[in-house]
């Protein structure tokens, strides 16, 4: 059984079946699930992912799963918001000037699995199950800070660092971006010089 948390408000108005949402971690999972059950953003939920449980109790069938598990991490383009994914989907990507470990309070932290795995790939997940950019980033940052400060480092910390080493790469003109970079989250700010960038270093 895996442990996941709603990741969606559902308002009932009377259906008797909605399709809800909900995220695994640490080994990050995404699953959505036709249930009866009224559940809120927060809930956790148990799944053997086919079918999903409260407590002891079967409240749904799992319709939609998707794992980490495989998932090709790419450090060798630039990225101009340092983190990204594929349209497909099917890769991750980290900066290559992003150190792919970082030392936070005297720890090393994998910054592969703290932004590719918990913010990129949930972020990307959620997209493409249609939910606007900005949710998709507000649940993927969650899931990072749930992760990051489960290794033992606080998250004010963790920001810290990575923000030293993000403003090094904003100041970077991009060279060599992937063709296959899914532009929707600078399409959705409107990022035209991001967007103008990108397309220039394909």
């Amino acid at each position: 059984m895996y442990s996941f948390e709603v990741i969606e408000k559902i308002d009932h108005r009377g259906e008797e079946n909605e399709k809800i949402s909900a995220i695994s971690f640490p080994e990050p999972m995404f699953i959505k699930f036709v249930s009866g059950m009224k559940l809120k953003k927060g809930d956790t939920v148990l799944s053997d992912l086919s079918k999903v449980y409260l407590e002891s109790k079967e409240i749904g069938s799992v319709e939609v799963f998707k794992s980490a598990s495989g998932e090709n991490i790419d450090t060798s383009h630039d990225i101009k918001y340092t983190g990204g994914y594929s349209i497909d989907g099917k890769t991750i990507y980290l900066d290559e000037h992003f150190p792919p470990v970082l030392t936070v309070e005297g720890k090393e932290i994998d910054a592969r699995k703290t932004i590719g795995l918990h913010h990129e790939l949930p972020e990307k997940w959620m997209s493409d199950e249609g939910y606007e950019y900005p949710y998709a980033h507000e649940v993927a940052t969650g899931i990072e800070k749930k992760y990051v400060e489960s290794l033992g480092v606080t998250w004010k910390g963790y920001c810290s660092e990575v923000d030293r080493n993000l403003r090094q790469v904003y100041r970077r003109t991009l060279e060599k971006s992937p063709p296959s970079l899914d532009l929707a989250p600078y399409l959705y700010c409107r990022d035209r010089e991001a967007l103008n960038e990108i397309r220039k270093s394909e």
